[in-house]
This record gives C-alpha cells, structure tokens and sequence, in this order.
C-alpha cells in the first residue's frame, strides 16, 4: 500500500507561481514512477505531467515550457512547480503513483485558483 499526500496548491494570480509537494509513504520502494493529474470545473480528468525514478520527464501540451515536475527519491516525494500560471490551471491536482506489482494510487487533491 502506498499513501499519498499532496501539499501546496491555494491563490495565485495570473502569472504567478505555486509549488506542489506529493509525499508518499507505506511501500515507498516499489513506486517506479509519480504524476500530477488536475481536473478543472467541468472538465475531465487530464494528465499535467509524469516522472520516474530517473527523473526522465513528460508534460501535457497544456503546460509545455511552463511546468516543472521533479522527484526527490531519498524523501519519496515530487513536486510541480508552476510558473506563468493562467486562470485555464485553475484545477483540482492529484498526486498519482504506480508501482512495481502494477498498483496504481491515488491523493485526496489539493486545489489551484488562478484568479485576480
């Protein structure tokens, strides 16, 4: 079992910035690669971007060049760091992680606002 908390998301005004932190305890050994996954108000559920232990990176078209995803693998945790931010990253963001025997987890979420 893997447990994921997500930390860092709240108001930021168009341009801005925020950091996102997702740690992971329980079986922390078998995670082979993390994600952030957001869902906007009435939208589906879409892929921000998705890491692996070698730190070998994709990103959504949506925040090409404007994200930062990043993996500490002492502390079993990722962050999302998000420059340039617009009032569309406004979003739920969920911490995502897959394991070695195929186990997929899920955060709870933390919210973005882009709002001025």
């Amino acid at each position: 079992q893997v447990q994921l908390v997500e930390s860092g998301g709240g108001l930021a005004q168009p341009g801005g910035s925020l950091r996102l932190s997702c740690a992971a305890s329980g079986s922390r050994s078998s995670i082979i690669d993390m994600a952030w996954y957001r869902q906007g108000p009435g939208k589906e559920r879409e892929s921000v971007a998705i890491i692996n232990r070698v730190s070998t990176a994709i990103y959504g078209d949506s925040v090409k060049g404007r994200f930062t995803i990043s993996i500490d693998n002492d502390k079993n945790t990722v962050y999302l760091q998000m420059n340039s931010l617009k009032p569309e990253d406004t979003a739920v963001y969920y911490c995502y992680a897959t394991t070695e025997l195929g186990g997929t987890y899920w955060g709870q979420g933390t919210q973005v606002t882009v709002s001025s």
